[in-house]
């Protein structure tokens, strides 16, 4: 691992892995593959382009969207890595002369989209060349149960039959346990090594509430919170993007729309301000997000319910990519329940499809609905047990309005049990509401001892006692159908009376006001802090790169902590690798030094 070590301070800055990167480097410096699930922000990328410049010949590696290459490439190459990307944004010449610098072996890394890969003459190329890895980021693509599918993706169990000798990588920050087996089935790499990190992101506040006036909701919380902050703000439909952007805008704040429905120049250069300027709301559809390595969004707020709850873990997951505090809010009403059934029951999937995102979108409402820590809920979709309550969600910080729901529950569990647990939860309802219907007296269920024994909640409460049940583990899907089982060891203590539960009444929004983000700590400087940020646009303007492509905050903090008089000092700053201490390190030990000119904070 020396090697290793030397290419990540050299290169990157770092003088140290986190672990399990050097597991996984290693692993793919050995020549063998993995799996790797790992949170946005913990640094997959590194897992591959180190192994890449550590072994012989180019890495490739396949993205699925052309800004992720775009920013991926812009990064690597400002730390004096030789990365390329073909894809159809580059004219036929530009194409053709990276063509020849892989084929000459000029190249470190080359990222390619699965549908470029896939192609006779790409595979024909890439077998004249050696190749020192693949890496398949985003693999949760792959799975046909999962949130962002892409067709392509299937196509890429081709590399396990091509090159069978050079190693593998498939990573993703969003899985649950039926896609993880999907991956490694569809990509040949269900004998490779696993490694499964913790999804906890601490540094994520998550907040949800019931949607009263959205925008009243959204504007107290962000002149609250995230006045001249960088964030993203989600919406169901392209219309609401761009009336919501409107809005913000004469309300003050610089808000931008993006959406797959605008001008591609439009929508191109929204992101360019996004990436390159600070205090910018991009307000947006799902089709802006992947492929944003933005370090300092400071919020994503939501002001629609997404499909699942995996699409909210990767939709939130893009705040807060520095580590730094960052805000998921999200108001949700019926009416976002209503337009997303719709969308499932009215879509051209297939049966079986159909009903895993009926079950995924129960899944996400009764994460809505629940009374406890939410992070130790949403850990536990993803097969991961939280020890300790959070305190860093709404549920934590402001306990809900709550009832004791021993009996409603003991009712609904025994509705399961007697029912045979062979149903989902419309039919439980009626039988516990005593409705008359064919299927009720079909399968005799009106004899049982518990029809019509929960007369005293309506449809709608008795639905929200089922996803709450479900969403703390009390319930587990049966099958593929939608219908529930007993976790009988979970149940079997609420069933006997020896303990209690409480329940959720209403979800009313916070009133308290939100602790502190993204404060600079008291012994730093704040005019030698927006100097240095000056600094750092300037030099960013003049290449037409983001700002955090030349140094991340975490980096200027260092600078205005250590206060470095020389180069030697400069260097060891975490994210000063060789290539940015010889093109940034005297620009930015003359502004420490008070040699440039002073910039008003204002």
């Amino acid at each position: 691992m020396k090697s290793s070590l030397n290419i990540l301070n050299r290169f990157f800055g770092y003088e140290s892995f986190k672990p399990p990167q050097d597991e996984i480097i290693d692993t793919l410096v050995s020549g063998k593959n993995a799996l790797v699930l790992m949170p946005t922000g913990s640094g997959k990328s590194l897992c591959y382009q180190i192994p890449s410049i550590a072994r012989e010949g180019c890495g490739i590696v396949i993205s699925p969207l052309i800004a992720l290459m775009q920013n991926q490439v812009e990064l690597l190459r400002a730390n004096g890595v030789k990365a390329k990307f073909l894809n159809s944004s580059l004219e036929e010449k530009d194409a053709l002369a990276i063509e020849q610098q892989l084929l000459v072996g000029e190249l470190d890394l080359l990222y390619l989209a699965p549908e470029r890969l896939i192609k006779p003459k790409t595979l024909s190329l890439l077998k004249k060349i050696k190749i020192s890895l693949f890496a398949i980021d985003e693999a949760h693509c792959v799975s046909q149960w999962g949130h962002d599918f892409r067709q392509d993706y299937l196509e890429l169990e081709i590399l396990a039959q091509e090159f069978p000798r050079v190693p593998r990588i498939a990573l993703t920050a969003t899985a649950d346990e039926r896609t993880r087996k999907e991956i490694a089935l569809r990509l040949g790499l269900t004998n490779a090594r696993c490694f499964l990190e913790s999804f906890d992101r601490p540094n994520i506040r998550y907040q949800i509430s019931l949607k009263d006036n959205y925008r009243n909701q959204l504007i107290r919380f962000l002149r609250d919170d995230h006045l001249n902050h960088s964030g993203i703000v989600y919406c169901l439909s392209r219309n609401k993007t761009e009336q919501v952007s409107e809005w913000l805008t004469s309300e003050g704040f610089n808000a931008l729309p993006y959406h797959a429905g605008m001008p591609v120049r439009q929508r191109s250069a929204n992101q360019s301000r996004f990436l390159n300027e600070e205090a910018i709301i991009i307000v947006a559809t799902i089709a802006f997000g992947m492929g944003i390595d933005k370090p300092n969004v400071r919020f994503v707020a939501h002001l629609d319910l997404p499909k699942t709850i995996e699409s909210y873990y990767q939709e939130t997951g893009r705040a807060g990519r520095d580590g730094e505090p960052a805000d998921a809010w999200m108001v949700y009403g019926l009416q976002d329940v209503t337009k997303l059934r719709l969308m499932v029951t009215s879509s051209e999937a297939p049966p079986d499809i159909k009903r895993v995102e009926q079950l995924k979108l129960n899944a996400l409402l009764g994460f809505c609905e629940i009374t406890t820590c939410r992070r130790k809920s949403l850990l536990a979709y993803f097969s991961e047990e939280a020890s300790d309550e959070c305190q860093n969600c709404d549920n934590c910080l402001y306990p809900v309005d709550t009832f004791d729901g021993t009996e409603v529950a003991q009712k609904a569990l025994s509705t399961v049990y007697k029912t045979g647990e062979n149903f989902g939860s419309t039919h439980l309802v009626d039988v516990l509401l005593g409705k008359e219907t064919q299927k009720v007296f079909s399968f005799n269920h009106h004899l049982l001892t518990v029809y019509g024994i929960g007369k005293e909640l309506t449809p709608d409460q008795w639905k929200s006692v089922f996803r709450q049940l479900s969403a703390r583990g009390y319930l587990k899907p049966n099958d593929e159908y939608g219908s529930l089982r007993l976790d009988r060891g979970a149940c079997r203590p609420i069933l006997k009376g020896i303990e209690t539960i409480k329940l959720r009444r209403d979800i009313r929004e916070k009133t308290a006001k939100q602790l502190t983000k993204t404060k600079l700590p008291d012994y730093i400087d704040i005019g030698l802090w927006e100097n240095l940020r000056e600094k750092r646009r300037q030099l960013a303007e003049a290449q037409g790169v983001p700002p955090y492509v030349v140094f991340h905050d975490k980096t200027l903090q260092a600078m205005a902590t250590v206060l470095p008089q020389h180069l030697k000092d400069f260097s060891s700053l975490p994210g000063v690798g060789d290539r940015k201490l010889e093109k940034y390190g005297s620009e930015f030990l003359s502004v420490i030094r008070g040699e440039s000119p002073k910039i008003s904070p204002n």
